[in-house]
């Protein structure tokens, strides 16, 4: 039985634990993050509803199935405290926040005390933002592993999922030599260039992190030399082959991007955008519009993949909700990818991280992507 307490005892290995409770809500309602107070309201006047608790607890729920003793440190409430306890955790609070939404500078300041501690990881969730705030605090004195609870998370210290963070988590406490430490980029895109259609990616620095191939993400990687010439021919294909009054969501992306300009219409980069019948119909629209739009027609989604990190959901286009996704049919996605970005994912399966087990898992299995005019390939994806 796991277990914790406030009398800090060393039976075990140490876990901190630092939750945003805010990470992840501007992503269905389009706003692409949720850095900045003013951010935040707009996500709630959207009807942004909070998700980074529910992935905390399923990356938890993971690492209480061990039988080792442990001991959690973490800070107050929606901090960790809370998700804790509803996972069957005894954490020893050492931080307490203002009444309110925590904010960067409490995460900073949980980030530090706990680095002064004898913690063994450190296990953040959140996005790039928030990795961006603990590496700060922290540094290479701790490692660091991250739930991807974000809209932003290009940075390679997140595992693949929720439940995958926490097994890895499981895993190098346990000291398996299947989760050694790597030295794993934390990189972070400026929000503000990022909703007026701009990207502008840096790397902040490097954090100690464990790695385990099929649990652990790897950084985004740009586009490869090369691509361009059959990256458009495969969006080419994919208009050739648009049907009459369907109505097609083109994910974010300079790939999908692509399906726009052999269409000649308008589109964002980094939104989802909406084409019927040749014609734009919608541009950098949020889950409900998505919804509301695919109401009255036969919808397929285009979507590319994340280079590096092989994602097709979950990744910075989170307006292709779940229910979005069932609205369509999982026999109407359209994949569209370079070989060379394929062949870069070293024959790792393509990654799903919808916040949503069951859709996960039957999205799981193989699926046909286009890669050229009249080729194809298949490749599998795994939840």
């Amino acid at each position: 039985m796991l277990r914790s307490n406030a009398a800090e005892v060393d039976d075990g290995p140490a876990l901190g634990l630092i939750v945003n409770p805010v990470a992840g809500m501007g992503g269905s309602v389009g706003l692409k993050g949720t850095d900045g107070l003013h951010i935040l309201r707009d996500a709630r006047r959207r009807g942004a509803q909070p998700t980074a608790g529910t992935r905390a607890r399923s990356a938890l729920t993971r690492l209480a199935s061990t039988t080792n003793p442990m001991r959690v440190l973490t800070g107050s409430g929606a901090m960790g405290e809370d998700d804790c306890l509803a996972a069957g955790f005894d954490p020893v609070v050492i931080h307490r926040h203002q009444p309110g939404n925590p904010t960067a500078a409490d995460t900073r300041a949980l980030a530090s005390a706990l680095a002064s501690r004898p913690v063994d990881l450190l296990l953040f969730v959140g996005g790039d933002g928030t990795a961006r705030d603990v590496l700060a605090a922290v540094g290479d004195r701790v490692p660091l592993l991250g739930v991807p609870a974000g809209v932003k998370m290009h940075s390679a210290v997140f595992g693949t999922s929720p439940r995958n963070a926490g097994q890895l988590a499981r895993l190098y406490l346990s000291r398996s030599p299947a989760a050694p430490l790597r030295e794993a980029e934390v990189m972070d895109l400026d929000e503000a260039a990022f909703r007026d259609d701009r990207v502008l990616a840096r790397l902040y620095g490097y954090a100690r992190s464990p790695y385990e191939r099929h649990l652990a993400q790897n950084a985004k990687a740009g586009s490869r030399a090369g691509e361009d010439a059959s990256v458009t021919a495969a969006a080419q294909q994919v208009v050739a082959h648009m049907r009459p009054e369907c109505l097609y969501l083109l994910g974010p992306g300079t790939t999908t991007r692509r399906v726009a300009n052999a269409l000649g219409v308008p589109s964002t980069l980094l939104g989802v955008d909406a084409v019927l019948d040749g014609k734009s119909v919608g541009l950098d629209l949020d889950e409900q519009s998505l919804l509301r739009l695919a109401a009255g027609h036969e919808t397929y989604i285009v979507v590319g993949i994340l280079g590096g990190q092989g994602s097709l959901f979950g990744r910075g286009n989170q307006q292709l909700s779940p229910a979005v996704i069932r609205t369509a049919g999982l026999d109407r996605i359209i994949v569209i990818s370079s070989i060379e970005k394929l062949i870069a994912l070293n024959a790792a399966a393509l990654r799903v991280d919808t916040g949503d087990d069951e859709l996960d898992a039957q999205l799981s299995g193989y699926i046909r992507i286009v890669t050229g005019p009249d080729r194809s390939t298949v490749f599998k994806i795994q939840a």
